[in-house]
């Protein structure tokens, strides 16, 4: 398992080991070189606070229904002390306080522990250890674009010289990019700390929940907002880089961008949760990326501010996750033709027509927009191009692409016959019934693959059902030959809730683990097809995969019971918000 945690506030975020260090943060923004990179090379840099003496035992929680981690240490001689680490956010002159802001507060618990912090950032991916000099109550890093500072209340003597500190009252540090923190460090931790738990709380009381895995379902969407980079709308796949889905193989991708592919779960996922703030930020950013290209040409993936990720490069100076190389920041996927996306947009902006809250939106514009991905749904089906898996080679005609452009064009059709939104009613019922001739022919005895002329299944055609297809007997057929196919057996040969992508030879060799989004689409899909008990049964097996916190990779082998691929992954945690949602008890029947 991935011992980490992550911590942030929608601008920023870190992940943070068991064991209390540092290990993964980017700044300013989430896709920046790293400051601290260890998750990735043992020299990348981190900001670790330790005991002097032998570690005996490390316990790590949330504070509850926040984003606030703590970090409990005890040595062998039974000294314990704890660590409370948050990005600052609440409210403030009506608006979101979320600075580029740090916070660290170490208390002591039992004992005499003794300490020892050292906070050594690097310069991004030349992997250099910053030079430092010595305030009144701060160290400035030197080498980067804006201040880089450590504030303090603990003596600096002890922290330049990485000297033993023993810890006989509450500590704070308050690591910053940017204006730095004048007031006094106790003051401002405190009253930070505070609010910044208070906040969460009352985000989380906002959330519509299911009422069955509330807990998991409150986890998760804490995790959804964590990846939500609130400046723009854009909702990042990861905040994490290079995570390798296989280890010592070149599977290691950077995911910190948002992926249009995600938007329409993204989306359904915050609806769900009545969160539509966060929704809004969604639709804006992938609004201006389309209103951006006149021709309505997207990419499949984008950059926080709508560039894209490229080039791709690898990092050959940094050894990789337990020596996984190569380490790679940008995504070479944003070159690809991935026809998908137009139906999801169009997906994703459905809410907006069918929800009355809602209506004030429906724009002239808006409407334009509609039309215009419909007709690229239209123009692009029978395309080949590199599917949600993004194929590097071998591009083809993929059912998933031609099933999305169908559920886009099925719900423009709705749209306009409604009423809801000008448009040839007539047209709109012939380029969805295109679509769906076309999923028709690629039918194999009443199975539909990856793709017409391949025999291979696919999980993503789980989606079938949660999409309504109204083909009843393909929609089964299809989810049986998944669940023959590509569900994962354990060393018994009994039957799993794990779920392979899909098992054939891709660019990089065979597929190894599970992805966990497929398991989440598989529940989803049986429990509309009235297996409820039997999906709610593997959503409980399902959270085997999650770690001590609760929080899921991309990737999972059950018989090591490791996690793999980047970290936390936010695709997985919206499967999970939608499979709870879907297998729950309506709440009038539990109250």
């Amino acid at each position: 398992m991935y011992d980490l945690g992550i911590v942030g506030n929608c601008n920023a975020s870190a992940l943070v080991s068991r064991e209390g260090e540092v290990l993964w943060m980017c700044l300013p923004r989430p896709d920046s070189e790293p400051l601290f990179g260890k998750l990735l090379d043992e020299n990348g840099g981190s900001f670790a606070i330790t005991p002097v003496q032998t570690l005996a035992s490390a316990q790590q929680e949330y504070v509850e229904n926040t984003c606030v981690l703590t970090t409990r240490i005890t040595d062998v001689k039974g000294n314990s002390f704890e660590i409370t680490d948050f990005f600052p956010r609440f409210d403030q002159y009506n608006r979101t306080y979320r600075p580029l802001q740090f916070f660290r507060i170490v208390r002591p618990l039992a004992g005499t522990p003794r300490i020892r912090v050292r906070c050594a950032p690097v310069l991004g991916w030349n992997k250099t250890r910053a030079e430092h000099s010595r305030g009144n109550s701060h160290i400035r890093y030197l080498g980067f674009a804006d201040q880089l500072r450590l504030t303090t209340s603990a003596p600096l003597t002890y922290l330049v010289d990485e000297q033993e500190i023993l810890l006989s009252e509450t500590l704070y540090f308050a690591f910053t990019w940017g204006v730095p923190i004048e007031d006094d460090i106790r003051t401002v931790g405190q009253s930070f700390l505070a609010r910044t738990v208070d906040w969460w709380r009352l985000w989380v009381r906002n959330c519509s929940i299911p009422s069955q895995f509330q807990k998991e379902v409150i986890r998760s969407a804490l995790t959804l907002k964590l990846h939500c980079y609130e400046e723009t709308g854009a909702i990042l796949a990861s905040v994490s880089s290079s995570l390798p889905e296989i280890p010592g193989e070149v599977r290691n991708w950077d995911y910190r961008f948002c992926w249009i592919r995600d938007a329409y779960f993204t989306v359904s996922a915050l609806h769900r949760l009545g969160h539509f703030d966060e929704l809004m930020g969604v639709l804006k950013f992938l609004l201006a990326l389309l209103r951006a290209h006149d021709q309505g040409d997207l990419a499949p993936v984008y950059t926080v501010d709508g560039a894209l990720p490229l080039p791709e490069l690898q990092h050959d100076n940094w050894k990789g996750h337990g020596g996984s190389q190569p380490v790679r920041s940008g995504n070479q996927a944003a070159e690809h033709i991935q026809n998908d996306v137009y139906g999801e947009l169009l997906l994703a902006l459905c809410p907006i027509f069918f929800d009355d809250r809602f209506s004030d939106l429906r724009t002239p514009l808006l409407e334009r927009d509609l039309r215009t991905l419909a007709h690229k749904c239209h123009q692009t089906l029978g395309q080949p191009d590199a599917g949600l898996w993004e194929l590097r080679s071998g591009w083809k005609v993929h059912n998933f692409t031609t099933l999305m452009s169908w559920a886009g064009l099925e719900r423009y059709e709705r749209i306009v016959r409604l009423g809801l939104a000008k448009g040839d009613a007539l047209e709109a019922a012939q380029m969805r019934d295109k679509a769906a001739a076309l999923l028709e022919a690629s039918a194999r005895s009443g199975i539909l693959t990856n793709a017409k002329e391949e025999d291979v299944t696919d999980s993503s055609l789980c989606l079938l059902s949660t999409l309504r297809y109204p083909n009843a007997n393909l929609v089964e057929g299809t989810l049986r030959a998944i669940e023959s196919e590509l569900r994962l057996n354990d060393k018994d040969g009994n039957p799993t809730a794990f779920f392979f992508r899909y098992r054939y030879k891709d660019d990089f060799g065979n597929p190894v683990y599970p992805f966990l989004v497929c398991s989440f689409w598989y529940i989803e899909a049986l429990s509309r097809s009235g297996e409820n008990e039997k999906a709610s049964q593997l959503l409980v097996e399902i959270g085997k995969a999650a770690n001590h916190l609760g929080l899921f990779s991309e990737h999972f082998d059950q018989a090591k019971g490791m996690q793999t691929g980047n970290f936390p992954q936010c695709y997985s945690h919206v499967g999970l918000i939608h499979c709870a949602f879907a297998v729950s008890e309506p709440w009038e029947n539990v109250l």
